[in-house]
Order: structure tokens, then C-alpha cells, then sequence
């Protein structure tokens, strides 16, 4: 198959075309695009003045012609850069519908699998998915582990180690081994269908700079059709015959920002499908120019700054418990605990060899479990069957300690509740040990880095379990560029103060909320924006929500809760806090370029007065030929020659506004600088050098000396 042919499969350009040549209509133009609509209009009138008959001198017509034609394609690069940007927008729909398709799953029936069409499949049924296999629709893994190729939904080409308990996305593949997963998702509420549904409905949103700007280039353009046409009537009454609406019209469109004015929805839609692609919805263009002005910038240690994946590493016993006993008491606060977390302090017992025998396990079954709640920072359980504990330990012999401690809340009839949680929230409970103690256990493991939770039954203290996190790969060098954007982070966390400051200093973070609550994010948004600054929030909880909809850019997880979307003005559809930095890099990037484009536009605008209208008043007056600074052959090729460059330059820079100014880490001075350089001195001087280049070409076409 041929490149062209390729090309044409992956961009429908019959399509395109299609969509350019109706964006043509003037009344789309005067309502989506003023400098556009002026250069058909100009296009109009000269194609009437063509077409009706004694309308133009018969020498006049061939250069009528050559002007009529550089203001359609002028107008038409423009719409069909458009079209193509609106084309790879909506192309991300149709790639995401792809991986819906009906494939066969294994489903299990009656201890055997049973091929079934992906669509029957519903939450709670198994099903095998082998190597090599399309996973059908959203689940959890129940057996197996493997490498999951979800480059197709997320782009990233490193495939994710998936293990027992993990979630997986339907339309990923399995690279090696089986899974068995049981299923979440119904038909048509799973995690593509979800995204599906945001990237159909996001509109594109034009910022505040985009609608300021747009109202510019309408002003301009009024600006310099009262100027031209004034012009127009000035030089008539002053007896320059030659002056005819052609050259009048060329002049106003050669003055006119049309670069910027043909690229300016490109850019916009261009810029949003590059959030597309990188799965992040914006809400609102407001969203994407404060992301892109940003000086602060809240971010969650767990999951962000962190791997998120704290796991338990050590236990700590207290008040003469062992390790046995403190063993024994996690396994129970942790049994209906089905984070990570509690999960990992399941292992880290089997890990010990430390056996729980199955009477452990129906006290477990038979109690009342705590949920873990914000506001309280524990969980735990309430044992319901204490006299069957009890009778176990004094048989087994498993932890002495806890038998006076069962029989002496027994006896005052008083429930006996085994908890874990954040120190500072449960230290307050402890009698049978000092607090000073306490706090220098609590102050060793944050030295380290490590979080403590302190376990107690009712009043008494049994142990410390210590979780150990680490730094995600590359955040040193995230929290660097952020600081080089003039961005301040200020990581937000529930660990105690030492713990945070550590784990802070080695990220190369200076501020730092420890113990934090969910108010206390709100709080630190508002305070934040009232000395002036421009702050970034992200969540995924109900709890965040009122902190996303306060900061001038809310981040919501997708994984996140209904809540905290709606309040939120984008979303992260990965569910991965560190693509913020993605964010903002990309939200300045779309701004820098439109910078960019508009600084280039001006500057050509310059340089084509420079050339253009001397050689108008050249035609009158042959005496002022030393206005032709660039020695060009004649006024009718020089004309021609800047209508030309007017027209081939849109077309010219549609790779660029597509695919953005390069956008580096570096100060607004440096970036403000160097794209000045480019796109200003550049831009001036780029004119002169390419008009100078089409005359000569004209001029032996034309036959002219």
C-alpha cells in the first residue's frame, strides 16, 4: 500500500474538502471568523467585476483574475485548516469506538468456560482471558498476573504489570499468561464508553484571550476598511485614475492580520485535541488560559508525589505486646480493609510466617467492620464475639496480654473495638501509654520517610504498623519544572508533619500541609487566590469537590466521583495525578503559539505595507521609484507577488498551528525572548525575502524586464 494511499485512509480529505469549501459560506465567516469574511467579500467583488460585462478595462482582466484567485485560496487555506483540525478532533471518537467492538469471551459456567459473545457479559460473571486476548469489558482480576498492553487507550507504549485484585480496562490486551477476571462494568458504562461520552460532548471552548483577540482582528479589520476606502476615494479625487478596486482590496488584505485570522480556529481546535489525546477534557477555555497562568498548585502526596502504593513493612509493638499479639490485632482491624494498605498488612503477616488459624477468622467474619471515614482517619472492626476470642487465645496461647484486656472491658460490659489509623487522631484515646513515647516511635519512622499508624483496642495502645512509600519516578524533575514555570508546589497530605517534611525535601517541595483535612485544601485555595495568585486543585473524591470548584483550575480524576467532576473544569481521564505538569505544558503551549502566530502575523503585515502600498502610488507617480526599497520589477508584479506570499503563508504555517510552538520549561522572559526573535524579527524580515523571490518568478513568467 502507498504512503498517499495510507495518508488517505488515516485523513478523509474528501471529507475535508468537502467541510473547507461550505465553511466558505460568508455568514459562517461573519459569525466564526471577521478577517476571513472580508477576504471573501473581497473575493466576491472582484469575481462580480470579472464576470459582468464592462465592469473592467480588458487589460485590466487577467490581473482582476490573478487578485480574485489569491483571495479565494487565501480564504480557503484557512477553512481547510480548520476542517482538517476539526477532522483529527473528531477523529478521537471514532479510534476510541474501535475498542468497542463484539469479541468472543471465555465466560465461566459451572466450573467450566463457555465461549460467549462479549455483549452478553454482565457485572459479577467470570471469565479467562488468554495471552495474546482482548479483554472484553472492564473488571478485576481475581488469578493470574500479567504485562497488559494499554497503549491504545492511555498511549503509553510500556506495557502496566497487572496483578490479583488490580483493575483492568476492556479493549486492552493481555501480552502473556492468563487471567481470570470477573466483570464490573455493564454494557455501555464501561471506562471507554465513559470517554467516549466527555470527548462527544466537550465542546471547544474559546478562552477569554481567544474572544479578546478575535474582537482585535474585527476591530483591525474595520479599522483598515474605512482606511483603504477613504484611501480609495482620496487618491480618485486627486486624479490618480489607474487607483481601481482590485488594487484597493489587495492593499486591505495585505494590511489586514490574515495569518493570524486564518489560523486562529485551527490553533484553538488543534490545541484542545492535543489535551484530547492525551485523554484530558477541558470544560472550559477559562480553564485552559488560568492553567496556562498558574503560580500555585496544590498537589496530594499519595498517588502524586508518591506511587501511592504505601505497604505495610514492620510492626512496632507497645506496653509489652509482641509481635504475635500486635500480628494478630492488625489482622483483624485490617480484615475488611480492601485498599492496598490493608491488604499489604495481610502480606506483610504471611510474609512473618506468622500463622492466623481459622478461629481468627470467624471472629473477623462475625464482627461488625469500621469503615475508614475522612474526618475520623481510622478503620477497624467491632468485635461482636468477644468470648469466643477470648476462649481461643487462652487455648492457643497467642497473646496472653489481650486476654485481661478482653476480660476487663467483658466484665464493665463495654464493646471492644480493635482500630488503625492516623496517630493524631486516635493518640488522644490512649491511656496505657505516654504520649511522649509515643511521638518519639512516631518521630524515628518519619525521619525515614515511613508513615505510622498507631493500633489500639479501646483505650490501650498495642503497636505502631510502619507503611513505606516511594517516590514516583521522575517527580524530582516535575517539581524542578514547575518551579522553572514560576510554579510553587505545596504538597497536601494526612501524614503527620515529619513524615510530610521528608518526604517534601526529597521531592524538592519547601511547602508543605501535613494532617490535612478536606477543608483544609478549600481553605488553602481561597487563601491562595486572595494574595493574587492562580491555583491548581486536583481530587477524585466528593470531599474535594467544593476545593475544585473554588481553585481557577479543578482537576478531576475520572476514576473520581460524580461530584467531584461536575465541580471540577477538567478531567483527567487516566485517573493519573501527575499528568498536571502535561497539563500546564500543554495549556502554555497552546497560548505561546497563538503568541506566536499573532507576532509573526503583525510583523508580516509591516513588511507587506512596506511593499504594497509604495508601489500603488509608484503607478501614479513614476518620480517616487525610490520608494521601492526592494528594487521589485513592477507595481503589477509586486502586487501580485505580496498577494501571493498573503496566500501561500496560511497553508505554510498549518503544520505549526497544528502541532504547536515547542514549549520547553524555561522563565515567561526567556520564552517571551526567544519566541520574539523567531516570530517578530522573523516574521519582519521573511516578507521581504519571499515577495522579492515570487516578483522575479513573475516577472519571467510574465515576460517583464
Amino acid at each position: 500500500m502507498s504512503e498517499t494511499t495510507r495518508y488517505h485512509e488515516k485523513y478523509n480529505l474528501k471529507k475535508i474538502f468537502i467541510d473547507s469549501i461550505l465553511k466558505l459560506n460568508p455568514v459562517y465567516l461573519a459569525k466564526n471568523n471577521p478577517v476571513m469574511f472580508v477576504v471573501v467579500l473581497g473575493f466576491i467583488v472582484t469575481l462580480l467585476m470579472i464576470v459582468l460585462p464592462n465592469q473592467i478595462p480588458a487589460n485590466q482582466i487577467n490581473f482582476y483574475i490573478a487578485v480574485s484567485l489569491t483571495l479565494f485560496f487565501a480564504a480557503w487555506f484557512s477553512t481547510f485548516s480548520e476542517a482538517f483540525s476539526e477532522y483529527e478532533a473528531k477523529a478521537r471518537v471514532d479510534s476510541l469506538k474501535i475498542f468497542e467492538k463484539e469479541i468472543i469471551a471465555h465466560k465461566l459456567v459451572n466450573d467450566h468456560y463457555v465461549d460467549v459473545k462479549s455483549n452478553n457479559l454482565k457485572p459479577g460473571e467470570r471469565i479467562l482471558v488468554k495471552k495474546g486476548e482482548i479483554i472484553p469489558i472492564d473488571g478485576f482480576i481475581i488469578d493470574g498476573s500479567s504485562y497488559i498492553d494499554e497503549s491504545m487507550i492511555t498511549g503509553e507504549s510500556e506495557p502496566v504489570f497487572k496483578n490479583k485484585g488490580d483493575h483492568v480496562i476492556g479493549g486492552t490486551k493481555v501480552i502473556e499468561g492468563e487471567l481470570k477476571i470477573e466483570i464490573t462494568a455493564e454494557r455501555g458504562r464501561s471506562f471507554i464508553d465513559k470517554m467516549i461520552s466527555l470527548v462527544s460532548q466537550a465542546k471547544r471552548p474559546k478562552s477569554q484571550s481567544e474572544i479578546s483577540l478575535n474582537i482585535l482582528l474585527s476591530g483591525l479589520s474595520l479599522i483598515f476598511l474605512i482606511v483603504t476606502a477613504t484611501l480609495y476615494y482620496i487618491l480618485k479625487s486627486l486624479g490618480y485614475s489607474y487607483v481601481n478596486i482590485a488594487l484597493i482590496i489587495a492593499l486591505l488584505v495585505a494590511l489586514m492580520p490574515t495569518t493570524i485570522g486564518g489560523l486562529l480556529p485551527a490553533i484553538g481546535i488543534s490545541g484542545i485535541s492535543r489535551l484530547t489525546r492525551d485523554n484530558i477534557i477541558a470544560k472550559s477555555g477559562k480553564a485552559i488560559e488560568a492553567a496556562s497562568d498558574a503560580d500555585v498548585i496544590l498537589l496530594d502526596k499519595t498517588g502524586t508525589i508518591t506511587e501511592g502504593n504505601r505497604a505495610a513493612v514492620e510492626f512496632i509493638p507497645l506496653d509489652n505486646f509482641d509481635v504475635n499479639c500486635v500480628a494478630v490485632a492488625s489482622y483483624l482491624a485490617s480484615f475488611n480493609d480492601n485498599t492496598r494498605e490493608g491488604r499489604s498488612i495481610i502480606d506483610l503477616i504471611e510474609s512473618m510466617k506468622i500463622r492466623i488459624p481459622n478461629e481468627i477468622i470467624d471472629v473477623a467474619l462475625m464482627s461488625k467492620p469500621i469503615e475508614f471515614n475522612i474526618n475520623t482517619r481510622y478503620s477497624g472492626i467491632e468485635i461482636s464475639r468477644p468470648n469466643k476470642l477470648l476462649d481461643y487465645i487462652k487455648k492457643d496461647k497467642t497473646c496472653l496480654k489481650l486476654v485481661e484486656i478482653i476480660e476487663e472491658y467483658g466484665n464493665k460490659n463495654e464493646e471492644i473495638k480493635i482500630l488503625k489509623g492516623a496517630v493524631d487522631s486516635l493518640i488522644k484515646n490512649v491511656k496505657n501509654v505516654k504520649k511522649e513515647v509515643i511521638d518519639k516511635i512516631v518521630e524515628d519512622v518519619g525521619k525515614k520517610g515511613e508513615t505510622p499508624l498507631l493500633l489500639i483496642i479501646n483505650e490501650k495502645a498495642m503497636g505502631i504498623i510502619v507503611l513505606k512509600d516511594r517516590l514516583k519516578p521522575g517527580i524530582k524533575n516535575v517539581i524542578s519544572d514547575l518551579k522553572i514555570m514560576g510554579i510553587t508546589p505545596i504538597m497536601v497530605t494526612g501524614d503527620n508533619p515529619l513524615t510530610a517534611k521528608v518526604i517534601a525535601t526529597e521531592a524538592g517541595i519547601d511547602n508543605v500541609i501535613s494532617q490535612a483535612k478536606p477543608v483544609d485544601k478549600l481553605n488553602k485555595v481561597h487563601d491562595e487566590q486572595n494574595k493574587g495568585h492562580v491555583v491548581i486543585a486536583m481530587g477524585d473524591g466528593t470531599n474535594d469537590a467544593p476545593a475544585l470548584a473554588k481553585a481557577d483550575v479543578g482537576v478531576a480524576m475520572n476514576s473520581g466521583t460524580r461530584a467531584a467532576k461536575e465541580a471540577a473544569n477538567m478531567i483527567d481521564l487516566d485517573s493519573n495525578p501527575s499528568r498536571v505538569v502535561k497539563i500546564i505544558e500543554l495549556s502554555k503551549q497552546l497560548l505561546v503559539t497563538r503568541g506566536a502566530i499573532t507576532t509573526f502575523s503583525i510583523a508580516n503585515d509591516i513588511s507587506k505595507y512596506f511593499t504594497i502600498l509604495p508601489m500603488i502610488l509608484i503607478l501614479g507617480n513614476p518620480k517616487i521609484g525610490y520608494l521601492n526599497i526592494l528594487h521589485l520589477t513592477t507595481p503589477q508584479t509586486a502586487i501580485l507577488a505580496t498577494m501571493i506570499f498573503n496566500a501561500i503563508i496560511i497553508p505554510s504555517l498549518i503544520p505549526l498551528a497544528l502541532r504547536g510552538v515547542k514549549y520547553k520549561p524555561e522563565s515567561p522572559r526567556k520564552t517571551f525572548i526567544r519566541n520574539f526573535l523567531i516570530y517578530g524579527i522573523g516574521g519582519a524580515l521573511l516578507p521581504f525575502a519571499a515577495i522579492k523571490l515570487i516578483d522575479i518568478i513573475l516577472a519571467i513568467l510574465m515576460g517583464v524586464k
